[in-house]
């Protein structure tokens, strides 16, 4: 299935942020770690070439903890510093002040040859729409946290966030970008909830969900259901009706609700932890 979704505000949005990244030293992307790679935005790279960058793998609790290893690996083989979180209960955030300084040495150690102390790390959040980043900000900053305000040159009324003495937050809307050149990427998308659901085929996509799941986590659906997996994933999802008692008028399989409720467990972590993509596969890493 074809997953193309890009409203007319994320290229006003894009175009804030390529104002709004003259201002910063630093930009911080959360990726979702259950698709790290489908869930970057190629746009940030192009538009943050310039300065320091740190990934954050964010719902890493949700994610297979081998896989979040391979690609912390692996972005920090492309030149990132990368830490491993969940925004919501606060895992991981500890790590992120060091990574920060290490990826802003040069900036830091060049302020220090001219005699300027303490001067705080001016970071960029981004990242595509429900990566979590809102979440992140709430979280990392907490109650302590001030607004700065509006500092000269920041567009659309961005808030400034300061944290401490060493760093300032800025926020960003999500962008995606305007076509998804693997088809993949938009389906791992849908799947893990980037893209809203009432433009998509329920059964459709949680049927693409059983056929990663029997190729990658064939023990998921059984252990969560109860059922050995038929051949043919709509059968699995009329499977799912009869175990949860999904039906219909007329003792009808109730197949939509199934999908739904599929599509559910796996987002909230109920069928495990659960990745949808791995370093090195064709349709992904470089």
């Amino acid at each position: 299935m074809e997953i193309q979704w890009y409203p007319g505000h994320m290229t006003k949005a894009r175009r804030a942020m390529q104002e709004d990244m003259k201002l910063v030293d630093l930009l911080i992307e959360l990726t979702d770690a259950r698709a790290p790679l489908s869930s970057r935005n190629p746009d940030i790279d192009q538009l943050g070439r310039q300065k320091a960058r740190l990934i954050l793998l964010n719902k890493a609790d949700l994610a297979d903890e081998k896989k979040n290893d391979l690609w912390t690996r692996w972005f920090r083989d492309q030149g990132f510093q990368v830490v491993q979180i969940n925004a919501r209960e606060g895992t991981g955030l500890k790590a992120i002040h060091g990574a920060v300084a290490q990826a802003c040495r040069e900036k830091i150690e060049r302020d220090r040859r001219r005699g300027i102390l303490n001067r705080p790390v001016r970071a960029m959040v981004a990242g595509i729409p429900n990566v979590g980043k809102s979440t992140f900000i709430n979280s990392f900053a907490g109650r302590a946290a001030a607004k700065t305000g509006n500092k000269p040159g920041v567009t659309r009324g961005n808030q400034w966030i300061r944290l401490n003495k060493s760093l300032e937050l800025l926020d960003t809307p999500g962008i995606l970008w305007p076509k998804f050149e693997d088809p993949q990427a938009g389906l791992r998308l849908a799947l893990i909830g980037s893209v809203k659901d009432d433009i998509l085929n329920t059964s459709e996509l949680a049927a693409e969900l059983v056929k990663a799941l029997r190729k990658d986590y064939p023990g998921a659906i059984p252990e969560r259901y109860g059922f050995q997996m038929p051949d043919d994933p709509f059968q699995v999802l009329e499977e799912v009706a009869r175990v949860r008692k999904c039906m219909q008028k007329g003792g009808v399989y109730d197949t939509e609700k199934a999908a739904a409720m599929l599509l559910d467990d796996f987002r909230s972590g109920k069928l495990g932890r659960i990745t949808l993509e791995t370093p090195g596969e064709k349709e992904g890493a470089e």
